[in-house]
């Protein structure tokens, strides 16, 4: 079982209280009681839902995963409106923090975290939602319209009018205006003044990156300025035209919380100690970080990048990639 498959399925299958005699199997027979069908909204990239969700039905049969798949804001805006309506339809629901905050405000999630939860900085979790990804955005680009020598080492690169109509990037990327401001230039008015320069050279706009790692890998674009940094390294392997920057990024946080109206019982009992994994081992966070880090130290290319310097995740600073390797454990859209 994956390290990215552990932390949804933990998350999935932990919530608020537990009474001392309940298993989990015993658990798993109530849900399949109710229906068993798990309402799971998130912006899990589909490459990654392939094999997450089949890995926990597998585990637990006859519970069936219903993902709904959209963006951030969409899945935001459907479970508001599906509360106004009177009915809230999702059990699980994961996507970016300014997303969580908008469903939060709503007071639509369980106010209680599961005790793996301990494990996690006080950064990387709320009241009501844990971090189970941070989501790494820098600037990629396709090599064969970029050349060696002219590869962009920062974001004010692109500020260059030599990019005039080459550059693409996501319209919703407020991390970057964040991650300038508050961290690199410690300013507003210089990160400001360096997106309006960089504006000056037309930038294009498409909504999802998983299209502008599309676009550029099609040579529509020559270089993308807020790109997710998991996107490419499959596509570099399998000979795609792509690279990516190591030298700076911004990020984000994606959290999953439980709704508060959730149906099935596997979702709130607390699971004993963490969830039983290959050879007796049990997941927390600190163990997943511990391995991630032991994969990355025995890759050059990953060691390489452990001294890439993070702008920012949000407003705050990103947790060293000693700690917690180069990037999170599940991608979203």
């Amino acid at each position: 079982m994956s390290g990215k498959l552990l932390v949804v399925v933990t998350f999935i299958l932990c919530a608020v209280s537990r009474p001392q005699a309940q298993t989990l199997d015993e658990v798993y027979k109530r849900a399949l009681t109710e229906g068993g069908t798990l309402n799971f909204y998130a912006t899990l990239a589909q490459v990654n839902a392939a094999s997450i969700l089949p890995g926990f039905e597998k585990r637990f049969p006859g519970i069936k995963v219903n993902h709904v798949d959209a963006t951030s804001d969409q899945l935001a805006s459907r479970v508001i409106a599906e509360s106004r309506g009177g009915k809230v339809v999702a059990d699980v629901f994961q996507t970016l923090l300014d997303g969580m905050i908008r469903v939060q405000n709503q007071g639509l999630f369980l106010e209680k975290l599961y005790p793996e939860a301990a494990e996690y900085p006080a950064e990387l979790k709320g009241t009501t939602w844990v971090a189970t990804d941070l989501i790494y955005i820098v600037a990629a680009w396709n090599t064969t319209k970029v050349k060696k020598q002219e590869e962009p080492k920062q974001f004010d690169d692109f500020a260059d009018p030599r990019w005039k109509n080459q550059l693409i990037a996501e319209p919703r990327d407020f991390q970057l205006l964040l991650g300038l401001a508050k961290h690199k230039f410690k300013s507003d008015e210089k990160a400001v003044a360096l997106l309006k320069r960089i504006a000056e050279n037309n930038v294009q706009f498409h909504k999802g990156h998983s299209q502008l790692a599309e676009l550029l890998v099609a040579g529509q674009a020559a270089a993308c300025v807020t790109c997710y940094s998991h996107h490419y390294p499959s596509r570099v392997r399998k000979g795609a035209p792509v690279d990516y920057m190591l030298t700076e990024g911004t990020g984000d946080i994606d959290a999953t919380a439980i709704m508060k109206n959730a149906r099935i019982p596997i979702l709130l009992y607390f699971l004993p100690g963490g969830l039983p994994v290959k050879k007796g081992r049990r997941f927390t966070l600190k163990a997943a970080a511990c391995r991630r880090t032991q994969r990355s130290n025995r890759s050059k290319k990953l060691a390489r990048r452990r001294s890439t310097r993070w702008v920012s995740r949000t407003s705050r600073t990103i947790p060293s990639t000693k700690s917690f390797g180069r990037k999170s454990l599940v991608c979203g859209k």
